[in-house]
């Protein structure tokens, strides 16, 4: 969803462009004399027009089915139409609200230790000065973002089985626990399961960026804070973090954008009856209680409401950056 947004932004963006440029020449001037020296602004955007269209728009007609009484088997016009009726149901089901809070949690949790920990491991191997050991920490830390949901909660299941479980032997041996802990029947330890799977798969993929910005930054600055006698943690302070600081708030915007999307893969092969009230996602269910049940009206009227959300999200965060006077993405 954060993509067709900026995809979005991108298009209106060049249409602001083009309308500027046309009320900046004189009116009297031909309008395709104007599109032929746009031409290649306009050839360049056709692209990302055609894919919203497609990708974006047209699927927006199938949002009527959150006002409707949806049954695959009848027309359009044969639909019967029940208004605000799946909303009113969704905010007077206490297990949608639930799922909401859920969703908020997990994906607050997986947004603030993601943020910390791929800028931590970003300055570390910006601080690396050995190429082979720095590129193999890196491509070691790339490949679990490459593993599918479904292997990385089969790995994780695995790891903390009960009986022969890696972390409860680990624990038994160094003498934490005396006997194995069920970790998947105690509904406090799911969201930290979740959290910590999540920054093991993504931690690596996400400092791509961070370095990239990393490098962007004037080697000068570097070699005045040796000349001032800073060290290695004084020039990540005070010089590294202030440069890619507008990356940081780019990413951060965008991340906000997501808060309603938390997940669908590893909650739902997670998910258990013992810890399904603390398990459940929008996304888990818009697939248990709309889909499988074949309850269309419901399941548009939620996956709207949280696409809905996400959108007011990102535009109040991309307006209180510019009102803090720091980067945003409009």
């Amino acid at each position: 969803m954060t993509i067709n947004i900026i995809l979005i932004i991108f298009s209106l963006m060049t249409l602001v462009i083009l309308v500027i440029t046309y009320f900046s020449y004189n009116r009297k001037k031909n309008f395709v004399i104007l599109l032929n020296r746009q031409k290649q602004l306009i050839f360049m955007s056709l692209p990302i027009v055609l894919y919203i269209i497609l990708f974006t728009y047209v699927p927006l007609w199938g949002w009527t089915m959150a006002f409707q009484q949806y049954k695959p088997s009848r027309s359009f016009s044969e639909q019967q139409w029940v208004g605000l009726h799946w909303f009113k149901f969704l905010f007077e089901d206490e297990m949608f609200l639930r799922t909401i809070r859920n969703t908020v949690v997990m994906s607050l949790i997986n947004t603030s230790l993601g943020f910390v920990t791929a800028i931590g491991l970003a300055l570390l191997l910006n601080e690396v000065r050995k190429i082979l050991f720095k590129r193999f920490i890196q491509t070691i830390s790339y490949l679990p973002h490459f593993l599918s949901f479904v292997i990385v909660t089969g790995l994780v299941q695995a790891m903390l089985t009960p009986d022969s479980g890696a972390l409860n032997n680990a624990f038994i041996a160094l003498g934490f626990i005396k006997e194995p802990v069920h970790w998947f029947a105690e509904p406090n330890y799911f969201w930290g399961i979740i959290g910590i799977t999540y920054i093991w798969k993504e931690v690596g993929w996400n400092t791509i960026i961070y370095l990239a910005a990393m490098a962007g930054v004037d080697p000068n600055l570097y070699e005045a804070a040796d000349i001032d006698g800073c060290n290695r943690y004084q020039k990540m302070w005070h010089i590294t973090l202030p440069c890619i600081k507008p990356t940081i708030i780019i990413l951060l915007i965008m991340s906000i954008g997501r808060i309603m999307d938390a997940g669908f893969e590893m909650q739902y092969l997670m998910r258990n009856p013992l810890v399904s009230h603390v398990s459940d996602t929008i996304d888990v269910y818009v697939y248990v209680f709309g889909l499988r049940t074949a309850n269309f009206g419901l399941a548009t009227a939620a996956g709207m409401f949280k696409n809905v959300i996400n959108i007011i999200l990102i535009f109040l965060a991309n307006d209180l950056a510019r009102r803090a006077g720091e980067e945003r993405l409009v």
